[in-house]
């Protein structure tokens, strides 16, 4: 048994990283921001509620003392439109943050630090064809690993889940997959979605995965997870199934049919002085393709079967369930 603290282990991820601990025998410390429903976390968790941004190094330093292993379940992800350039505000979101608490982990005596990471930057690597590296998001995802990795060497093994699309609930909180009820909502005759498909999973494999890193990864361990190929058609036409819309509206075009909007987007972005982690017409280029890693490739993890279709539906079922209120 192993004294843990997972930072945001109120959020989707965190939450269930949480459950898996406890669920495997270990203490369990959580520090999120305030404001999470009563009773939420079990009273077997520890927890603190405080900005970690905000706390001095000090306090957490208190908070990691006698911790083996730390889980780092917050961050800034892609939905987020910044002020330009997008890639210094990822750099201070996700990696400035993290070399902070990884050098303060390796300072407190902590042996394993779990990063929750992007699939982002497991395509950039692979995508040298197009300039998808070039995007502040995934670029920015690349260097959170790189400096994780290196502020652990010789001390703290260092281990990064690149997480896909993931579904699934806690409580009192709307999924983020809210967007995508709302797009086939509002898109008339047709709802027209790109051609690829990308890796995907439920928070509860997460969950698995996070603690199968702190048990069985080693340091510099990149894992993509993935357990099922899903495609862009096939989320859409779940989402019309929840809304009672004819999945037979949905229609797969091709990346030719949303460039021109795209860049139109990527221009009026620009011209408000904002923009994209990553841009439009290269997200276009993205969904095009089967953006899926091989499974193989986290099997140390043991993450496990689950069914991840019934996850996406569910968090489906409960969106339309608690309409959003503006």
């Amino acid at each position: 048994m192993s004294a843990t603290l997972v930072v945001g282990g109120t959020g989707l991820l965190g939450f269930h990283t949480v459950t898996e601990l406890l669920e495997r025998g270990h203490d369990v410390t959580s520090l999120a921001l305030p404001g999470a429903p009563d009773g939420l976390l079990p009273e077997r968790v520890e927890a603190v509620w405080g900005n970690l941004e905000e706390m001095p190094d000090e306090d957490v330093l208190a908070l990691l003392d006698g911790k083996h292993a730390v889980f780092y379940a917050i961050g800034a992800d892609e939905r987020t439109t910044p002020p330009a350039p997008a890639a210094h505000f990822f750099y201070e979101a996700n990696v400035r943050s993290t070399q902070r608490l990884a050098r303060l982990a390796r300072r407190a005596g902590v042996r394993k630090l779990v990063v929750f990471g992007s699939y982002t930057a497991q395509f950039a690597q692979e995508y040298t064809d197009i300039p998808y590296a070039a995007n502040g998001y995934p670029r920015t995802r690349l260097a959170q690993e790189e400096i994780a990795e290196l502020e652990g060497i010789g001390a703290m093994d260092v281990m990064t889940l690149r997480l896909p699309y993931i579904f699934g609930l806690v409580a009192g909180q709307r999924p983020l997959w809210q967007f995508v009820l709302d797009v086939v909502a509002s898109q008339q005759p047709v709802v027209a979605v790109p051609a690829g498909s990308t890796s995907s999973v439920t928070a509860r494999q997460v969950g698995r995965a996070a603690v199968g890193a702190m048990e069985h990864g080693t340091h510099g361990g990149r894992y993509p997870i993935n357990a099922y190929d899903l495609g862009y058609a096939e989320l859409h036409r779940l989402a019309c199934e929840a809304i009672g819309r004819d999945p037979r509206d949905v229609v797969v075009a091709p990346k030719e049919a949303f460039l021109p909007a795209f860049a139109q987007i990527d221009a009026q972005t620009a011209a408000a002085g904002l923009e994209h982690g990553i841009h439009m017409v290269d997200t276009a280029e993205f969904q095009a393709r089967d953006a899926v890693s091989d499974p193989g490739l986290s099997s140390v993890l043991g993450m496990g079967d689950d069914d991840v279709p019934a996850a996406i539906r569910e968090t489906f079922a409960w969106c339309v369930a608690h309409p959003a209120t503006v």
